[in-house]
Parts: C-alpha cells; sequence; structure tokens
C-alpha cells in the first residue's frame, strides 16, 4: 500500500494581504462557496477510483483562509475524503487558519470531526508589523485563537512567522519567537518575505522600510539559534519543531513522495505524473478541466528534484538512499560539486552523504543553481 498525501485548496479570505501572491479570492458571497464546496467534493470522488492502491495519511487544508468556511463545510469536505478514500486511522489532518477567523465552538467541533492539527499564521506579535503587512488581526486575537484551539483539544499547533517585514528589526523578530515560544506550539515556521511581481507590496518597495538582506540573513540566523534555545529543532530551512511534531505533509513534498491537490492553482505527484491547475475558480466551479500543466520528469529531472528537496532539510541528501532510489552515484553525480563548499563551511559531510549549514541555507539557491544538471 502505497501513502498518499492530499491538499485541498479553500482560496477564499477576508481580505488580501499586501505580500500575499496566492491564488485567493476576498469577499465572495455564500452562494459562491457553496459552490465551490460542491466542486471540490465532486472532484474528490471523482479522482478517488485512481487511489484504490493508496492509503491517505496526510490531509492538508490550505489557502486562503480555511476558516472563512464554517465548520460544518470543512466537516462536509472532510466527510468526502473519509467516504471515498483508505485513511489512515493515525493521519495527519491539518487545518490553516488566521486568528479571529473561527469561534471555539467551531475549532471544538472540527477536533470532534477529525481534524487533529491547526496552522495559525501568526507572522509578527507586534501591531505595527501586522498593520505593515495588511493582516486583519492582532496578537490579542492570536493568543485567544490558541486558547480556544487548546480547549478544543487539539495537541499539534504551529504557528508561522515571517523574517523581512517592514519595520521588523532582529530585536523586534527575537521578541516575536519568545512571545510564540512562551505559549509553547509543538512547530513553529520562519519564512523569510518574498515580494511578488504584481503585489501591493511590489508596488509599494521604494517607500516600505524594508530590512536589507544582511538584516534579514541575521535575523534568520539568530532566529535558528534562538528557536534552538528553546526546545524547537530545525529540520528544514524555515520550520522547527519539537520531537515528533514535524509537519508530516510538508515532509512529503520534500522527500518527494506522491500527493494529489484539489482546487484552483493546486499542484499534485501522482503515479509518476505531475501536474497544475489553473487559478479558474469560476471554470472550477463549472466542472471544467482546469489542468494546465502535466509533466512527466525525465530520471535526470527526478534526481535533480530530489537533491534540491532533500537539501532543503538539515538531514540533507543520503547517498545511499539516492542509490537506493535512482541506482545511480550521488557522489559522482552531485557530491563532488558540492565538496567544494566544504571549505567555506557551506556544506557539511554527513554520515553517509552531505548537508547544508546553517550558513549555507542562506545561499542554498545560489549553490544550487551550480550544483544540479538542467541540461
Amino acid at each position: 500500500m502505497r501513502s498518499l498525501g492530499l491538499y485541498l485548496h479553500i482560496p477564499f479570505c477576508r481580505s488580501k494581504c499586501l505580500y500575499c501572491d496566492f491564488c485567493s479570492f476576498p469577499h465572495r458571497d455564500g452562494e459562491t462557496v457553496e459552490a465551490y464546496i460542491g466542486a471540490l467534493c465532486r472532484d474528490l470522488a471523482q479522482k478517488a477510483k485512481d487511489c484504490e492502491a493508496h492509503e491517505v495519511d496526510t490531509v492538508y487544508f490550505g489557502g486562503g483562509t480555511p476558516t472563512y468556511l464554517s465548520s460544518d463545510q470543512l466537516l462536509r469536505i472532510l466527510d468526502t475524503v473519509v467516504r471515498c478514500y483508505r485513511l489512515s486511522p493515525t493521519a495527519e489532518i491539518t487545518l490553516e487558519c488566521n486568528p479571529a477567523t473561527a469561534s471555539a465552538s467551531d475549532f471544538a467541533a472540527l477536533r470532534r470531526g477529525g481534524f487533529n492539527r491547526i496552522s495559525i499564521g501568526l507572522q509578527s506579535t507586534h501591531e505595527n508589523e501586522l498593520r505593515a503587512l495588511g493582516r486583519l488581526h492582532s496578537f490579542a486575537d492570536f493568543l485567544a485563537t490558541v486558547e480556544q484551539v487548546r480547549k478544543a483539544g487539539f495537541a499539534n499547533i504551529s504557528a508561522d512567522l515571517m523574517i523581512g517585514i517592514p519595520e521588523q528589526t532582529e530585536e523586534s523578530f527575537l521578541q516575536s519567537i519568545e512571545r510564540l515560544c512562551a505559549l509553547a506550539p509543538e512547530h513553529i515556521s520562519a519564512y523569510g518575505l518574498s515580494i511578488e511581481e504584481g503585489t501591493p507590496f511590489d508596488r509599494m518597495r521604494e517607500r516600505l522600510a524594508f530590512p536589507d538582506e544582511d538584516t534579514a540573513a541575521s535575523m534568520y540566523t539568530a532566529g535558528v539559534s534562538a528557536l534552538k534555545a528553546q526546545g524547537y529543532a530545525q529540520y528544514e530551512i524555515s520550520n522547527f519543531a519539537r520531537a515528533g511534531y514535524e509537519s508530516r505533509h510538508n515532509l512529503k513534498y520534500w522527500n518527494c513522495e506522491e500527493y494529489l491537490g484539489f482546487g484552483p492553482a493546486a499542484y499534485s505527484d501522482f503515479c509518476g505524473t505531475r501536474f497544475g491547475n489553473s487559478r479558474d475558480l469560476d471554470a472550477y466551479i463549472e466542472g471544467k478541466d482546469i489542468c494546465v500543466e502535466t509533466e512527466v520528469p525525465t530520471p535526470v529531472e527526478r534526481m535533480n528534484e530530489y537533491v534540491m528537496l532533500r537539501m532543503r532539510l538539515c538531514e540533507g541528501v543520503s547517498a545511499k538512499a539516492f542509490a537506493t532510489r535512482f541506482n545511480a552515484d550521488f557522489e559522482e553525480l552531485f557530491g563532488k560539486k558540492l565538496a567544494a563548499y566544504e571549505p567555506d563551511g557551506f556544506v557539511r559531510r554527513t554520515r553517509d552523504g552531505w548537508a547544508f549549514t546553517a550558513k549555507g541555507f542562506s545561499v542554498s539557491n545560489a549553490i544550487l543553481s551550480e550544483v544540479l544538471d538542467f541540461s
């Protein structure tokens, strides 16, 4: 039985943040939301027949803001998964939410209905930084949400922080870490802000006080140390967890395992084929095929992808695992190139391969562009 992850895109939100380039649609009416739920459930049911040889062990509701939907609506979607797929009794079932977008009774109903992991978009504990991002919530809203989630019985909470926010300093970032760790979430993500073309931040970049690259890099390094001191082990470039609470769903991506994505802009890697949907919400609701990208990667492309994604993990690439998977010599293909970056402390040898150091993570994209074979 092969394992499978499901990603369910909920593309609605109360308002679009100034940095957001995700596929999301603010302020959609109840009729549109209901029509989308119907389309999503039909899509889930139709694709289930292709998954009879798989057991679903992770389900991830992402967005947008999934808690734009009511608990009843979310549970209706999850019920479709339960009815149509072979769901592992120990499946990780994650729901993303923003503070102040669901009630205590909602969280209680969601926990009873099978959700067992909540990922909360905090970004910062400072009001000026939240306003600069265009976030609608306050830190007090986040505190209330964490309390509600805990009372509902969730024992696996993740929270997101952001590095590189306008007006942010290293001191304010470390203070956000300290305040968040005091609440003892099981998992913390700390992402660098990326300014995407066409977003309000892209148009405003000359007028906003963004930390420069060196300051952001220093924040990241200091944040890694601070989280380690608080008992959060780094397992991926931007992700930290207490032992046993690593995101099982996201590890599927980094380990190049199979997953199916549902909804506009969702991507899949299933049975040797990668495919992706357009952002056309109306076409999806109407039941039209919105798949716009389909690719069967070559063995060389698969090897490059595997190395690129595994090097995001602190454990890096195992030469033995690489040989088992591809029947190829990792050291000959990639290790010799990585060795050139060892003297400067960007990579390190592991027991059976190579991994980035904390210093190397900050320039990992540049190094991998030289190491990987794109011919």
